[in-house]
Order: structure tokens, then C-alpha cells, then sequence
């Protein structure tokens, strides 16, 4: 298999991958777990799992104290993304809220032209005023009524967060630690974090016994976050992260398709074609440096 295939297939696998949060994350809601109960057993199973198999291939975990003090609020970023996402499923469907926080790249986009003097083109103008449409679509529901606006809020604000840790990643110290040990860390202090919103453990939901609990706590720390940041980063080394960024697209749509198969989420024509106008614009704003290299005859407005 050549560079570009495998690349190509990790992209597709990580993409699917991280789609099955409503999978496991529904499922656990059913057995009476809240969302801090979920997400610590997500981070710390997941920060356990890398440990381990760091320490196996003898990886360090060590960071100095000048990244440690930027990696714990980065930690605090991510995890408040993830906590407002699965807070939003409560209040809406999940597979539409996974297409509602996949605007997160135009996001970046925004905050890099207001904060840090990046050029704004016609095309992400034209992208944010699509994506923004696309939302508009969706918020109008299935026909039996409006989504919710807490959902929306909260998925947007997820959204946000997750560019705001992007950015920070980018543009810190942060941008010289190794990606797993990184992501340990990040693990480590989202973990962290829920501990502390569950009462420092004394809200925490048991696992129990119950086979099918037990499967969905294994499997939330395993196939969204564990499965998919392996297979990204080996998607980004062998075909760049543009690309990897368009395969992301699947993401969404993997949510859609288990909202509706699984859980009998409705999706419309409506529904559908937000979620597409969502896609579309996220998928140009990605693609920019390909464009910019394209022979269009003169001067490019990208």
C-alpha cells in the first residue's frame, strides 16, 4: 500500500471513528450517566490506554514546566468543548449537532483574520455566510418544530472552543511537544477537569457490572478519541492536513447516519441540505491552499 492510499484510508477511519460519539455517549445517557460521568470515563480511559502504549514503545511523558503551564489550560479548552457537544445532545439530535460544530475550521478562520491579521478572501466570506445559511437550515428542524436554542448555543459554543484550541496550539510552545505526548496530557487535564465538575468523584456515575455499560465506557474512550488520533496523524504525515481535513467531512456524516439508524433521529430534505451547505463550506475553507495553486489565469481572490 503507497504512502498516498494509506493515508488516504487512515483519514477515512479516523473520520468514521470519531463520528461514533453519539454512538457510545446516547447509549450511556440511557443508563442513567450525566455528562461529566461520561467524559471523565472517556478521558481517563483514553489518557490510560496512551499511557500504557507509550510506556511500552518507550516514550516519555515528561514536559517541562513552560509547556505543562500551556497544556493544562489547553486541556481546559478541549474538554469544555467536549462538555458543551455532549451537553447539546440532551437538548437536540446528535447527528445534527456533529454537522452544526464541523463549522469549527471557518471558525479558525475567523479568529485568525480578527486576532491575528489574516488576510480575509471573498471565498471565506462567501464560506462563513454558506456555513451560517447551512445553520439557518437546520435550526428550522424536522418539520415538528424549531431545534432548540440551548442546544444550538452549546454546540456552537463547542465549536468555538475547539478553534479557540486549535489556534492556541498553533501559536504556543505547545507547537514544540511531540503530538502523543501532547495528547496525554491534554487527556490527563480534561480528566481532571470532569473529576472536579462530578464533585471530585462523589457524583460519579459506577460502572457497574453491566455488560453493555461496561462496552459503551470502553468503547467511548477507545473508538472517538483513542482510534482517531492515532490514524489522523498518520493520515496528516502521509497526505498533509488539508486533505485530511476534507476527509474529515465524513465526521458528520458518520453521526448523521448512526443518529438515524440507531436512534431514529429524523433527517429531511431540510436536514440533509444544511448539513450539505455545511460541509461545502467547510470543505472550501480547508481546501484554500489547494486553490490558491490553481492556474485560474491571473490574480487569485482566495
Amino acid at each position: 500500500m503507497n504512502s498516498s492510499v494509506r493515508g488516504a484510508t487512515c483519514g477515512v477511519i479516523a473520520a468514521v471513528a470519531y463520528g461514533t460519539n453519539p454512538l457510545f455517549s446516547l447509549n450511556l445517557y440511557a443508563a442513567g450517566m450525566d455528562v461529566e460521568s461520561v467524559l471523565f470515563y472517556r478521558f481517563a480511559f483514553a489518557a490510560l490506554v496512551l499511557a500504557a502504549a507509550m510506556l511500552l514503545t518507550r516514550h516519555s511523558l515528561a514536559v517541562s514546566r513552560r509547556q505543562l503551564m500551556a497544556l493544562v489550560p489547553a486541556g481546559v479548552v478541549f474538554a469544555m468543548s467536549s462538555q458543551t457537544l455532549y451537553q447539546s445532545f440532551l437538548y437536540m439530535d446528535a447527528g445534527v449537532a456533529c454537522s452544526i460544530l464541523f463549522i469549527y475550521p471557518i471558525l479558525v478562520a475567523v479568529i485568525m483574520t480578527l486576532f491575528f491579521h489574516e488576510r480575509a478572501s471573498l471565498l471565506t466570506y462567501g464560506c462563513i455566510a454558506l456555513a451560517t445559511a447551512g445553520i439557518a437550515m437546520l435550526y428550522q428542524g424536522d418539520g415538528s418544530g424549531a431545534l432548540s436554542t440551548v442546544g444550538l448555543m452549546l454546540v456552537v459554543a463547542s465549536s468555538l472552543c475547539y478553534a479557540l484550541y486549535i489556534v492556541g496550539v498553533d501559536h504556543s510552545v505547545l507547537r514544540t511537544v511531540p503530538s502523543a505526548r501532547m495528547t496525554f496530557w491534554v487527556l490527563a487535564s480534561g480528566a481532571a477537569v470532569f473529576f472536579a465538575l462530578s464533585g471530585f468523584g462523589a457524583r460519579l456515575h459506577p460502572i457497574g457490572a453491566d455488560p453493555a455499560v461496561v462496552g459503551n465506557v470502553v468503547g467511548v474512550a477507545l473508538v472517538p478519541t483513542i482510534i482517531p488520533i492515532l490514524f489522523i496523524n498518520i493520515a496528516i504525515k502521509d497526505v498533509g492536513p488539508t486533505y485530511s481535513a476534507i476527509i474529515g467531512a465524513l465526521e458528520p456524516v458518520t453521526a448523521l447516519v448512526i443518529g438515524a439508524s440507531v436512534f431514529g433521529e429524523h433527517i429531511t430534505g431540510r436536514i440533509a441540505l444544511g448539513a450539505l451547505m455545511i460541509l461545502v463550506a467547510v470543505t472550501l475553507i480547508v481546501a484554500r491552499p489547494l486553490l490558491h495553486r490553481l492556474p485560474l489565469g491571473g490574480r487569485s481572490n482566495v
